[in-house]
């Protein structure tokens, strides 16, 4: 039995906590060093840690447990109220970079690739933009101190919708190029997924409470079986309905965000957090990152995708929160936080790959935006969060 990854977990969580430490003396969000972190240990830079099954399967588990405890954090008596602007704020953020990332499809693809008409190879570029990485986001928030705030809400409750609605589109436009896909199917899944999270949320939040009031020793068992009920609702999204485990994570922490042990529970996954976690998850970002060779022409590609994935989740989601009442600065803070993108546009532009709907010339330029994006993203918060306003509920 190899013990390497003793050593790996070792070098994850010193170099984190160094480079969070020195990201935090220049003013900069601490989860941007961990990134950094795992670029430098990862193939884009020295290739001192391969990313293991143990470091993804750990990983795995770190950004559920984050958004478990994001959940647990919200107000949901807050977040029912801003639940319809969370669903325009994520609309607007997916049909604006669909837009925008189609149109830039236009400028720069040949059309040359297998026999997929061209149109749909550009519209499938524009899907790639859609989808937001709502994990980096959450702890940058977190590090804020905004995750409970009304404008909090608004950007966590628009990452997870976004992410349902871009894997929505991502199967509308997939099934033009393979018939084995069924959007009728994906539909039903996902309306089926959150009927039962509705049924099983509140089994669970009324069984739950009693409990809890019940009982006023030996308060780790409530740890122990938030825990359980946070991983069997993971599990069953994926495994089930084809939604993302942290979704069923965060609703998870939302069911159990009002019972009088909520702070002891919060407390106690944040230290387990911080101590494993949080780290491995971040830097595995950086190890995912394998940097291609790069010439002129990619150079300008990578940067005209950069710009336009930035500035169309501003526009489209910062939009949706003018429409919904929201000040120019509060629209601009919900816009910021849905700029990164993370795994889920890797995995969207792979399955681009496989069959066939993007070439392998813009899987360089997609992975650096990605990169990109989630280094600067928590950057673009510590910026806009600098003015707080009050926020107006749709």
């Amino acid at each position: 039995m190899s013990y390497g990854y003793l050593l790996d977990l070792a070098l994850i969580l010193l170099s984190t906590k160094v480079l969070s430490l020195v990201t935090k003396r220049f003013k900069l969000p601490q989860v941007v060093g961990a990134l950094l972190a795992g670029l430098i240990l990862g193939p884009a830079v020295f290739n001192v840690i391969d990313e293991t099954d143990f470091i993804k399967q750990l990983a795995e588990v770190g950004v559920i447990v984050l958004l478990f405890t994001a959940g647990l954090e919200s107000n949901l008596s807050e977040f029912k109220k801003s639940g319809k602007t969370s669903f325009i704020v994520a609309t607007m953020g997916v049909i604006i970079p669909l837009i925008g990332g189609t149109i830039l499809a236009y400028c720069i693809n040949d059309g040359k690739v297998g026999n997929v008409n061209i149109f749909v190879q550009n519209i499938f570029i524009g899907s790639v933009l859609t989808a937001t990485s709502v994990s980096i986001t959450v702890e940058t928030l977190r590090e804020l101190g905004k995750v409970s705030t009304s404008v909090g809400n608004i950007i966590v409750g628009a990452a997870i919708i976004d992410d349902v609605l871009g894997m929505l589109v991502l199967t509308v436009i997939t099934s033009l190029a393979d018939s084995s896909v069924s959007v009728v199917m994906v539909v039903v899944k996902m309306v089926a997924f959150f009927i039962f999270s509705v049924i099983v949320g509140i089994i669970t939040y009324t069984l739950f409470n009693k409990w809890v009031d019940k009982y006023d020793i030996d308060k780790r068992r409530f740890v122990i079986v938030s825990f359980v009920i946070c991983l069997l609702l993971s599990f069953s999204a994926e495994k089930f309905f084809g939604v993302a485990d942290i979704t069923g994570a965060y609703i998870a922490g939302l069911v159990l965000s009002s019972n009088k042990e909520t702070i002891y529970i919060t407390k106690r996954f944040e230290t387990l957090s911080y101590i494993l976690l949080s780290p491995v998850f971040f830097a595995s970002v950086g190890l995912n990152v394998k940097l291609p060779y790069l010439n002129g022409e990619i150079v300008m590609v990578t940067i005209a995708l950069i710009i336009v994935a930035v500035l169309t989740k501003i526009i489209g989601c910062g939009l949706g929160a003018k429409l919904c009442g929201y000040n120019n600065m509060e629209s601009i803070q919900i816009g910021s936080g849905m700029v990164t993108r993370g795994e889920v546009t890797l995995i969207i532009a792979s399955k681009g790959l496989t069959l066939g709907l993007i070439s392998s010339y813009f899987l360089a330029p997609i992975i650096i935006m990605v990169v990109f994006t989630s280094i600067f993203t928590p950057i673009l918060l510590k910026i806009v969060f600098s003015r707080d306003k009050s926020s107006v509920q749709c």
